[in-house]
């Protein structure tokens, strides 16, 4: 099962952005598409993930196991954003061992949500 990686585009960093500016959460998108996309991660633009207060924001989902949302990202970021997801993509459940992780995963991690159950 592949993992996708969801990218806030409305994200405004917690910070007014005039209309005809680029907002942080399209350009941490583009950063993104800019790195080569590791195997069985998909990409998509979302509107909002309701992570306003935590700056750029992204979430990994996938059907058959954990999710998670992590802030404070910025385009920088990008190839840890993406490698974090490539090793999500490869778990059975979408538990990465913690120390596997990228740092950012670890210490910007706003939620953990588990596997829906039928």
């Amino acid at each position: 099962m592949g993992a996708v990686l969801y990218v806030c585009m409305t994200c405004r960093a917690g910070q007014p952005v005039p209309e005809d500016e680029v907002r942080p959460g399209t350009r941490l998108y583009d950063a993104l598409m800019a790195e080569p996309i590791p195997d069985g991660v998909t990409i998509r633009p979302v509107d909002c993930l309701s992570a306003c207060d935590h700056g750029c924001s992204v979430a990994l989902a996938r059907s058959d196991g954990w999710s998670y949302v992590y802030g404070r990202m910025t385009p920088d970021d990008a190839p840890e954003i993406l490698r974090g997801a490539g090793l999500y993509a490869q778990t059975e459940d979408g538990l990465v061992p913690w120390r596997d992780r990228p740092v950012i995963f670890r210490k910007q991690s706003l939620a953990r949500i588990p596997k829906l159950e039928p």
